[in-house]
């Protein structure tokens, strides 16, 4: 099948063919480039649903019940969940497929596709926007992101979605957790989970207070709201998904959505940039003797690194 049909087939809503063309950019096909220069016009329509939390929080089930609600509003869903790789064999579980048992009724539009985060630790695998972004092109109405764990350096789930939902449990903990990891800024809105346990009412009054405090002191024109949920019995789940699309009205309103996503279009365009000014620059080394001669060079103490740095970049040619 050529790239033309496979892509006419994908546009048309054809599962199959939407797999492939995912696949393709996942394991970086040669035609990958093209693929995504042919998509990217069609893409910008769907709403970016972010699910992040901590491992054990709950999230696969809330996310199985967040898409029978949108599927029962008549909106098709693409679910992407990132999951951990193993650091020493690199494989993933991809468990979400297991715990996400979402029986589709006649009409429901739902694709799903496990992705491994790899090597990167931002909680988001390398190509996740770019999966999202064949979804959305080929015509699913929200695309939900269920991203790894919470921890410190796994946030990028704020600048690949439009709505951020993070997830947390009633255990001990979770306070510290909230604060320590950036939790405050990166969430639209919050879902204590599992709240059929004891602790459940006391960290959401928790994080209700430190989010006023916020709001006053910064003056934010969205404040986060909190639910009690226990996805496994269904309590919540309607409230939680008012909230989400009560964000989402907010982020239509006096242009939210287009400054994020602007703002998350700079980032990500910073960060190509990077990535292939470094690829260049190893290129040029790989090509010529000057990395194994600067490294004699640091090695004999004739120059420090830095400077063997500003050696090597003085030739980028900067805008």
């Amino acid at each position: 099948m050529t790239l033309d049909e496979l892509l006419d087939k994908a546009l048309g809503g054809d599962t199959l063919a939407i797999a492939r063309l995912i696949s393709k950019v996942e394991r970086r096909d040669p035609e990958s480039h093209e693929v995504m220069r042919r998509i990217y016009p069609r893409a910008g329509k769907a709403h970016y649903l972010g699910i992040t939390g901590p491992p054990g929080a709950g999230k696969s089930t809330l996310v199985d019940r967040l898409t029978r609600k949108f599927c029962e509003d008549g909106l098709s869903v693409g679910i992407i969940a990132v999951d951990p790789s193993s650091p020493f064999s690199g494989g993933a579980l991809l468990g979400d497929r297991i715990r996400m048992n979402i029986k589709r009724k006649p009409g429901w539009d739902i694709f799903f596709r496990s992705m491994s985060a790899g090597k990167i630790v931002g909680g988001l695998s390398e190509t996740t926007k770019e999966a999202a972004r064949i979804l959305d092109a080929c015509g699913k109405d929200v695309i939900i992101v269920e991203t790894v764990g919470v921890g410190q350096s796994e946030l990028d789930i704020a600048g690949a979605t439009d709505t951020v939902v993070v997830v947390l449990v009633p255990e001990s903990g979770d306070s510290v957790q909230i604060m320590k990891a950036g939790l405050m800024e990166i969430a639209d809105v919050f879902a204590v989970n599992k709240s059929d346990r004891s602790g459940a009412e006391t960290i959401a009054e928790s994080i209700t207070t430190m989010l006023e405090r916020r709001s006053s002191f910064y003056k934010t024109k969205w404040v986060p709201q909190v639910f009690l949920t226990a996805a496994m019995r269904n309590w919540g789940i309607n409230e939680l998904y008012e909230g989400i699309q009560k964000h989402r009205t907010h982020l239509r309103n006096e242009s939210h959505l287009e400054n994020r996503r602007k703002a998350q279009l700079k980032v990500e365009l910073r960060r190509l940039v990077e990535k292939e000014i470094v690829r260049l620059v190893w290129q040029r080394l790989n090509e010529t003797e000057l990395g194994d001669q600067l490294v004699n060079d640091i090695w004999e103490h004739r120059m420090d690194p830095e400077s063997a740095a500003l050696e090597i970049t003085a030739g980028v040619k900067m805008l």
